[in-house]
């Protein structure tokens, strides 16, 4: 009779496998989500959002440019400026779209930097996210030379 020793496979390794097996296939979703908000981030898409539906975006720029970007770029996408006011922080512009209360808030952090807030209501309750959003990337297009 030959001699056979038992291995013990170590749990840890094990159970990580295992744990890749069942549950990582139902994943891809989720993984292919991430994938592609990286790939928004790496083509100048990387807006951040509140609970609230507020998009906002850190710029390079000094605030009487990214004022003056804002303004072009509402204009371009036929938004009209209904008002403009000084605020002790930076300067709040409001306009209106077609059914749509759009609100943007420049705040300059250092003289060559200013964060940029947009919220788009739609009605009470809702906010349109995407017009939100989209105000920021034109805004930085514009500062950025590329329209």
């Amino acid at each position: 009779m030959r001699n056979v020793s038992t291995r013990r496979v170590p749990a840890l390794p094990f159970l990580a496998l295992l744990f890749s097996i069942v549950f990582l296939n139902s994943c891809a979703a989720i993984a292919l989500a991430l994938l592609g908000a990286g790939v928004g981030v790496a083509t100048e898409q990387a807006v951040s959002y509140t609970m609230r539906g507020v998009a906002s975006r850190t710029l390079i720029a000094p605030l009487p440019r990214v004022r003056r970007a804002t303004l072009r770029a509402l204009r371009r996408m036929g938004i009209k400026v209904e008002g403009r006011e000084k605020t002790e922080y930076g300067e709040i512009i409001k306009a209106i779209g077609t059914n749509r209360q759009i609100e943007v808030r420049l705040e300059p952090i250092t003289p060559k930097s200013t964060l940029i807030r947009t919220v788009a209501k739609h009605g009470f309750f809702l906010r349109d996210r995407a017009t939100a959003r989209e105000i920021i990337l034109q805004t930085e297009r514009i500062i950025n030379g590329k329209s």
